[in-house]
C-alpha cells in the first residue's frame, strides 16, 4: 500500500477545524481523511506549529522549505516524494494517487437502529 503524508501550515490545532472561521477546505480534507480511514486507509498528517520535528526529520519537506518557505504548504508525499504543493488534493487526485476505488471516499452507512418494543428480545419478550 502507499504512503501518504501531509505536512501542514502551522495551525491552532492539528485539523484546523477551530475557531470562528472555519476554512471550506480544512472541512473538506478532514472529512475525506476520516472516511478513508474508515476504509483502511490511513494518512499521515503533521501540522507546523504542533509537530515540527516531522518537518525537520523528514529530509524531502525540509528541503522544500527551504527552497519555497511555509507559504508553498500543505505538501503532499507518496512514498517520500513530492506529488502536491501549495494545496491539497481533490477527491479525484487521492482516488488517482492512492490507487483505490472511488467509492473508499463514501461515508459507510451506519448499521440501521433496531426498533423494537423493549430490550430488543423475539417476540417482544424481554430477557
Amino acid at each position: 500500500m502507499k504512503k501518504m503524508q501531509i505536512f501542514e501550515p502551522a495551525m491552532c490545532c492539528s485539523t484546523g477545524l477551530c475557531g470562528v472561521g472555519v476554512d471550506p477546505e480544512l472541512l473538506r480534507i478532514s472529512t475525506v481523511l476520516s472516511t478513508l480511514k474508515t476504509n483502511g486507509i490511513t494518512i499521515d498528517r503533521f501540522n507546523l506549529s504542533s509537530d515540527p520535528q516531522e518537518f525537520i526529520s523528514n529530509t524531502v519537506v525540509n528541503e522544500f522549505l527551504d527552497s519555497k518557505g511555509a507559504d508553498g504548504l500543505p505538501v503532499i508525499l507518496l512514498d517520500n516524494a513530492i506529488v502536491l504543493s501549495g494545496k491539497y488534493p481533490s477527491n479525484e487526485e487521492l482516488v488517482t494517487l492512492l490507487d483505490i476505488p472511488a467509492n473508499f471516499l463514501e461515508s459507510q452507512p451506519k448499521a440501521p437502529v433496531k426498533a423494537s418494543g423493549g430490550c430488543g428480545c423475539s417476540d417482544g419478550k424481554c430477557c
